[in-house]
């Protein structure tokens, strides 16, 4: 494996799409469905921090004041079970997480205060987002540990990477081999649109470079 960083890095030039594609290639769930960028324009790439969520119970446990300790370039993953009723992110965590350098928020679930997250450019990811707050009823039940986001498996230093067309998660254990496939589907997809460019037939350019095998699983 290499670095922590240059990996991080390979992934923040690569799209979601063709990551989703490697991910299909090598038979890995690690797409992120339903979960979506607050503005198309946002882009974020880090190793994952982790939070798990839960219903609140009686007395209600604290939303948790988790902030502090998570790195500069981590993203922060929040499994709130894809609860919509209550939110687990406002404009204060937000504002602190854009002072630290994070590198952006992915939650199952909803957000609020997104006002701020825009005016920011802080990037943010979330199945939905509510005035609501979740105080009171959802509370902070583990930090880094094992989450699941949107059918995806996530596991703390994870690799995440977020755009306009949602979220992938590469596990730390296939990160080299996902980012290789990666990289070749976008270096053939980009032979494909040269190729027509120089005026081949699109039918012809992915018969020719084998498109329709890109994302094909592979035993």
């Amino acid at each position: 494996m290499r670095n922590n960083e240059d990996n991080v890095k390979r992934a923040s030039k690569l799209d979601t799409t063709a990551l989703s594609d490697a991910l299909d290639r090598l038979g890995i769930a690690g797409q992120c469905l339903g979960i979506k960028p607050l503005d198309h324009a946002f882009r974020a790439a880090g190793r994952a921090f982790t939070l798990l969520y839960g219903p609140a119970g009686k007395p209600p446990g604290t939303v948790g004041d988790f902030i502090d300790g998570v790195p500069a370039g981590a993203v922060i993953v929040i499994d709130n079970g894809g609860r919509e009723n209550a939110t687990v992110w406002g404009d204060i965590l937000t504002m602190v997480a854009h002072q630290r350098g994070i590198a952006g928020t992915v939650i199952d679930g909803a957000c609020r205060d997104t006002h701020l997250a825009l005016e920011l450019r802080y990037p943010m990811f979330s199945r939905s987002y509510s005035m609501r707050t979740g105080k009171d009823r959802v509370q902070l039940e583990a930090v880094n540990g094992q989450v699941n986001i949107g059918d995806a498996r996530v596991r703390p230093g994870d690799i995440v990477r977020g755009d306009s067309d949602g979220v992938v998660v590469i596990p730390q254990e296939h990160e080299d081999e996902v980012l290789a496939a990666a990289e070749e589907i976008d270096a053939k997809e980009e032979q494909i649109r040269r190729l027509v460019r120089d005026g081949m037939t699109l039918a012809e350019a992915r018969r020719q470079i084998g498109y329709h095998q890109l994302q094909t699983k592979r035993s």
